[in-house]
C-alpha cells in the first residue's frame, strides 16, 4: 500500500495530498507492537514498497529503451526492472533501519522516520552518480506554501516535512500518540502559514534587473530527426520560430537541447552561419543545445575522440560567449552503467554507441554584464549542481531538454515539476525550453508564469529578473540532509544491543 500511495503522489496520475500518508502503512507494519518482524522481513517490506513506488514513477523507461534502444519489449521491461530493483534498495534501507530503531526504542523511534528517509534520499542522489527522480519532496512542487521550505532546507527538507506526517499518523495507529501528532500538525501548519505569506509577498519579483526572454519549443520528434533528408526542414523550423520570438522584443532567446540535431553548431559551416547571423541581425543573445565533438587525426583519418552534450551561448554579435558541457549524463540514455559487465544489454549499448563524455567545468554563460547558467536535461533534478552555479554567480536559471523521448507519459510532467523546485531553492527565475514540452517560466516562489502543452510547437515570451540575492539554501546547501544522515548513524549506534519490551 505504501508503494502504491507513493507512486500516486506524483503526476500525471497522482495528487500531492496522497504523499502525506504514503509511508504510514509501511511504518505501521514495521513498528506495531506484538509483531516480531525480523530484519529480513523488513528488508522484504521495504523492497516491495520501493519496487512499486519507483516502478510506478519510472515505468516510462521501458518505453524509451524499447522504442529508441532497439530492444524488444520484454528485454526493455527486464532492464528497467533491474534498475528499479536497485533504486528500491534505498526505501529498503529505510525499512531496515526503522525496524532496528523500533526494536531498540519502540514506537518513539517513529520520530526519527523523517530523518532516516531523508538520509536514504541523499544516498539515492549520489551513489553511482545518483538518480534522484521523484524524491518525496518533489510531490509538493505545486503546493507552494509547503514548497517554500525548500528555500531553507532544499527538497530534502520538504521530504522530511511530508514524511513527518506519515510517521505521526503511524504513531497514532500504533500507540495512540496524539500529543506528538498534534505537535507535528502544528509544525506543518506553521510552515504552511509562513510559506503562504512568503509566496504571496514575492519580494524577489520586485528586485533585480528585468529581462524579457523567448522560449522556442519546436516539437521535433526523434523519428523526424532520424528520417533522412529532414535536417534542413528541422533547421528552418527552429530558425523561423527564433525569429518569431525576436519579433516580440525579447532580450534573450532559449532553444532546447539538441536544437540542431542531426547537425552540430561547430561542424556544419552553413548551419553555424545561419544561426549566428540571426543573433547578429537582431543584436540578441541566443542559448541553444548542440552536440560538440573533439576530433583526433591519425594520418589521413579523422575520428571523434570525445563527444559532449553541450549548450552554446551566442553573444549578440554571433560569436560564442561560452560553452557548457553536460556533467551528469543520463543512465540508459547517454551512457550504459557498468556496460562492460552488463553484456546482455548489447543492443542498448550499440544504440547508444560510445555514449557521451561528461563535462567537468561549472561554466557560466555571459549575458551582458551578468552571468546565467543552464542545466541540460535531467541535470536539473540535482539541487547541489544548480546551487553551485548560483554560488559561482548565476543570476538566472535556465534548463534545456529534449523530452520527446518520453512520449505522452508521466515523465514530462514529473520533469517540469522537479525543475520548478530549483527556482524556490535558489531564489531565481527558472526558464525551461523543451523540444516537445513542457516548456515554461517559473518565478523564485514556484509560481508558474507560463507553461506549454506537450507535443505542440510553441513560442513562449515572458518577463523574468536577474537576481543576485541568495536564499538560505543557496548559502548552506544540503546541510539538513547531511545532518539527517549523521543523526541516523548516531541512532543506529545507540540502538546496538538494545531491545524495547512492549
Amino acid at each position: 500500500m505504501s508503494g502504491v500511495l507513493l507512486a500516486l503522489s506524483f503526476p500525471k496520475f497522482g495528487h500531492p495530498a496522497i504523499a502525506w500518508i504514503a509511508l504510514t502503512p509501511l511504518l505501521v507494519a514495521l513498528a506495531s507492537p506484538g509483531k516480531d518482524v525480523s530484519l529480513a522481513r523488513a528488508f522484504g517490506l521495504g523492497l516491495t514498497t520501493g519496487a512499486i513506488y519507483l516502478g510506478g514513477t519510472l515505468y516510462w523507461l521501458s518505453t524509451v529503451m524499447s522504442r529508441y534502444g532497439d530492444i524488444n519489449t520484454a528485454g526493455a521491461i527486464a532492464i528497467n526492472a533491474l534498475f528499479v530493483a536497485y533504486l528500491a534498495l534505498y526505501p529498503t534501507l529505510f525499512a531496515v533501519v526503522m525496524r532496528r530503531l523500533t526494536v531498540a526504542f519502540g514506537a518513539s523511534a517513529l520520530a526519527a522516520a523523517p530523518f532516516v528517509w531523508t538520509a536514504t534520499e541523499l544516498g539515492r542522489m549520489y551513489v553511482f552518480t545518483g538518480f534522484p527522480w521523484a524524491l518525496l519532496g518533489y510531490s509538493q512542487a505545486t503546493v507552494l506554501p509547503i514548497a517554500q521550505a525548500a528555500s531553507i532546507a532544499g527538497v530534502f527538507g520538504v521530504s522530511a516535512i511530508v514524511a513527518s506526517v506519515s510517521a505521526a499518523l503511524a504513531g497514532v495507529v500504533i500507540a495512540r500518540a496524539w500529543r506528538p501528532a498534534a505537535l507535528v500538525l502544528a509544525g506543518v501548519l506553521l510552515v504552511a502559514v509562513w510559506g503562504h505569506l512568503r509566496a504571496r509577498d514575492a519580494a524577489l519579483t520586485r528586485q533585480g534587473q528585468p529581462l524579457r526572454v523567448g522560449l522556442v519549443q519546436p516539437n521535433v520528434l526523434e523519428e523526424e530527426r532520424e528520417t533522412a533528408g529532414r535536417g534542413p526542414d528541422i533547421l528552418q523550423r527552429n530558425l523561423s520560430m527564433t525569429r518569431e520570438a525576436l519579433a516580440k522584443g525579447v532580450s534573450l532567446v532559449v532553444l532546447p537541447e539538441s536544437t540542431l540535431s542531426p547537425y552540430t553548431l561547430d561542424d556544419y559551416a552553413e548551419v553555424s552561419r545561419s544561426v549566428r547571423q540571426i543573433a547578429r541581425d537582431s543584436g540578441v543573445p541566443i542559448l541553444l543545445g548542440s552536440d560538440q565533438y573533439q576530433w583526433r587525426t591519425e594520418g589521413t583519418r579523422r575520428e571523434v575522440e570525445k563527444s559532449f552534450n553541450a549548450a552554446f551561448m551566442l553573444r549578440a554579435d554571433g560569436t560564442t560567449g561560452a560553452v557548457y558541457r553536460k556533467m551528469h549524463l543520463v543512465p540508459w540514455g547517454e551512457y550504459v552503467p557498468l556496460r562492460d559487465w552488463l553484456t546482455f544489454v548489447g543492443p542498448l549499448v550499440q544504440a547508444i554507441g560510445r555514449g557521451f563524455d561528461a563535462g567537468d567545468e561549472m561554466t557560466l554563460l555571459p549575458l551582458g554584464r551578468h552571468q546565467i547558467s543552464t542545466a541540460i536535461c535531467y541535470e536539473i533534478i540535482y539541487p547541489d549542481l544548480v546551487r553551485r552555479f548560483v554560488v559561482e554567480g548565476s543570476e538566472l536559471l535556465t534548463t534545456i531538454t529534449n523530452d520527446s523521448w518520453f512520449g505522452p507519459t508521466s515523465a514530462p510532467y514529473q520533469h517540469f515539476e522537479q525543475a520548478s523546485m530549483r527556482a524556490i531553492e535558489e531564489g531565481r527565475y527558472l526558464v525551461r525550453a523543451a523540444t516537445s514540452g513542457v516548456s515554461g517560466i517559473v518565478d523564485p516562489y514556484g509560481h508558474v508564469l507560463a507553461r506549454t502543452d506537450i507535443y505542440h510547437p510553441a513560442v513562449v515570451v515572458g518577463d523574468v529578473r536577474l537576481l543576485p540575492v541568495r536564499t538560505p539554501y543557496s548559502l548552506v546547501g544540503d546541510v539538513f540532509a547531511y545532518a539527517s544522515a549523521i543523526l541516523t548513524l548516531a541512532l543506529l549506534l545507540m540502538a546496538r544491543g538494545q531491545r524495547v519490551q512492549y
